[in-house]
């Protein structure tokens, strides 16, 4: 076994790759860009080294250095993670020819199955079922035209090194299929370093399922059941689950037996993934190889028990594997949530910034249920332009689905991020869809039930009722904490008021409260907007970012931040506000004015954090609703702003090369 290993990566992979290093008793290797001197990975590891400035490109992705790093620290083998080198055969070469091991499969595996084209080629010749598409080489935007006319619409067009969704586009049009064609190969190459793209047939209504395999260098190949990907958002995964609620006995052991054939035929030596798309029929296609470790991996080590990044390092040291196929047992329940810094609220625009809070759900095993949270972050940690948005990888386990699902949505809500914009409100949401719940997926779920983006849930009457009683329960403690401060005039004649309101974003509902006490822990009566009176009762303390208790019988932990003379309330996907106050106060607060937000309808404002690629137009041109104005870069991906209506550009304040902050005006218009 390996004394010392060095891991090519950063992030939550990292972290997650020492854990299991330290477990095993290896001595672990950080390396760390300009961007990551103060991470957790860095922290984590036995040592660290520089590698070079922030963009990957001259750090992460940077063979030479990474290479040197091990040198001069003696590790004796390499774990890439996934992304940056994790499939680049040349790296795996280098480090070979350095005498240095790959911990993953070798070059013919990644060569024959990390590049598309190539693998689609490879698979096609091993009778492998694949999608229809063009393989060869496309030439500029008129010859993917052509192509796709040919293959039939919708067609995807895909980066052949590629990878999380970039340098990916669906195309229903010829006119879609140009500019995709273009957005597809510039992120290509300022992802991969490589431009190529490939064109396939779309299949509609697809489920993205793959195969989780396991093989070693003296012919032993398993596979490890299947996950289910198909909750994506611009082609990038967002929620996954293992087992798959689709697939039947007999599908998924074809599935997983062709998945095996594939990985001999190509004599791979590792953990791999092989991607089918699915069709409602239960026809499955080949789609790729992920020669590595995959990102969702956790759902399938917590069915299974079988932790894929020992087994990854074991057969790199020359192990046989010690699980057989009849060994592999599927036991309950996994999903895994990805954590990612995006605005929900401005169509899942990229965000940066410092998490000015990080507390995540306890870790661990409670009852059935178990809560599991991968991460390369904490409180204080920056979130950067310069890499992957994603935070974190939060998964729950218990014995059946449904128990699983209402696992995480109870863990989203006490997991606590500040600082930025993040998807928790979209995650935990989903987990309360009915057609997520039922198991009716496809890879179009989030375009179909979201098409014009999440916009804040509006709470239903009992859910309204709830956020009340947690509200008043907030106020009731706070003043009862100020009257005990010492030397302070008590502002009432002491005895606890019966009438409230409670303000929820405009509405006001009265409550009034019943029997019970007002202390640490909680237990009272309130009766809302004349109902029967729910039991509200809780141990929470003023300062605590959760509320942990019940309301009415019913479990809640709902997350607070306070607001002027109240608090912002988030649960179950949904944010209020909740102002409670006495009967007095609350006629005078209806006669407040509103505040009018000022009017922006004549700029173009850039709606996350990035680097301007390109300005489309020029101060005192017409532009035509659908018009592409600018082009923004940000976390590598590039976005297209384009006009919402006709109008005149009057100016512009930006130019190719800036670095713009949220809601900067780009141009005004006439």
């Amino acid at each position: 076994m390996f004394a010392k290993i060095l891991i090519a990566n950063r992030g939550e992979i990292a972290c997650r790759v020492i854990k299991t290093a330290k477990r095993m008793g290896i001595a672990t290797v950080a390396v760390f860009s300009d961007a990551d001197r103060d991470a957790v990975h860095v922290a984590m590891a036995d040592e660290a080294v520089h590698i070079g400035p922030a963009p990957a490109a001259q750090s992460y992705l940077d063979a030479e250095k990474i290479i040197a790093a091990a040198r001069q620290t003696g590790a004796e083998a390499v774990h890439p993670g996934y992304g940056f080198l994790s499939e680049r055969a040349s790296f795996c070469a280098a480090l070979e020819a350095a005498g240095i091991v790959f911990i993953g499969p070798k070059v013919k595996a990644i060569e024959a199955m990390g590049d598309k084209i190539e693998s689609k080629k490879f698979a096609n010749a091993a009778k492998v079922s694949t999608v229809p598409g063009f393989l060869g080489v496309i030439e500029d935007a008129g010859h993917a035209e052509r192509i796709a006319g040919e293959i039939g619409y919708p067609v995807m067009i895909k980066a052949s090194a590629g990878g999380g969704g970039k340098g990916m586009r669906i195309a229903w049009s010829a006119d879609e299929v140009r500019d995709g064609f273009d957005r597809a190969r510039s992120e290509a190459k300022s992802s991969f370093g490589d431009d190529r793209v490939f064109i396939e047939k779309f299949v509609v209504e697809p489920r993205h399922i793959e195969i989780q395999v396991l093989a070693d260098a003296n012919g032993n190949a398993i596979y490890l059941g299947e996950r289910e990907c198909s909750i994506q958002r611009r082609n990038q995964k967002v929620v996954e689950e293992a087992p798959s609620p689709f697939l039947d006995a007999k599908t998924r052991k074809a599935m997983g037996e062709q998945a095996v054939a594939l990985a001999r035929a190509v004599d791979y030596q590792s953990a791999g993934t092989v991607e089918f798309i699915v069709d409602k029929n239960r026809n499955f296609y080949f789609l790729e190889m992920n020669t590595r470790l995959q990102v969702e991996h956790p759902v399938t080590e917590l069915i299974t028990g079988i932790d894929l990044v020992e087994q990854m390092i074991r057969v790199a040291a020359g192990e046989s594997l010690r699980i057989r196929q009849e060994d592999v047992e599927l036991n309950g329940w996994a999903i895994e949530s990805r954590l990612y810094a995006e605005d929900p609220y401005r169509n899942f625009l990229p965000s940066i910034g410092r998490l000015t809070r990080y507390r995540p759900p306890e870790e661990g095993r409670f009852g059935e249920v178990i809560v599991r949270n991968d991460t390369g972050v904490t409180e204080g940690s920056e979130i950067s332009m310069f890499y992957d948005p994603m935070i974190a990888k939060l998964c729950t386990w218990a014995p059946g689905r449904a128990e699983a699902i209402d696992a995480m949505s109870d863990a989203l809500d006490e997991f606590v991020v500040d600082g930025i914009g993040h998807n928790i409100p979209f995650l935990a949401a989903l987990m309360a869809h009915p057609r997520w719940r039922s198991g009716d997926l496809s890879t179009a779920f989030i375009a179909e039930e979201y098409p014009d983006g999440f916009s804040p849930m509006q709470p239903a009457e009992n859910e309204k009722a709830v956020i009340a009683c947690v509200a008043l329960a907030v106020e009731l403690l706070r003043r009862d904490r100020l009257d005990r401060l010492a030397g302070r005039l008590a502002p009432h004649p002491g005895t606890l008021q019966a009438e409230w309101e409670v303000k929820i974003d405009g509405d006001y509902l009265p409550l009034r409260l019943g029997e019970g006490i007002v202390s640490i822990p909680m237990e009272i009566d309130m009766a809302v907007n004349g109902g029967k009176p729910l039991a509200v009762a809780s141990g929470w303390r003023p300062g605590e970012a959760v509320w942990r208790g019940s309301v009415g019988g019913r479990s809640v932990s709902a997350q607070l931040r306070p607001i002027q003379n109240g608090m912002r309330i988030d649960w179950k996907g949904l944010s209020v506000t909740a102002r409670a106050m006495l009967p007095r106060v609350a006629a005078l607060d209806r006669l407040m004015p509103v505040k009018v937000p000022p009017d922006t309808s004549k700029m173009l404002l850039c709606p996350m954090p990035g680097l301007v690629v390109s300005i489309a137009v020029g101060e005192g041109q017409e532009v035509k609703a659908g018009d592409v104005l600018t082009v923004v870069e940000a976390m590598k991906m590039e976005n297209v702003l384009r006009a919402e209506r006709d109008a005149v550009v009057s100016k512009v304040n930006a130019k190719p090369g800036d670095s713009l902050a949220v809601d900067a005006v780009i141009m005004e218009f006439a």
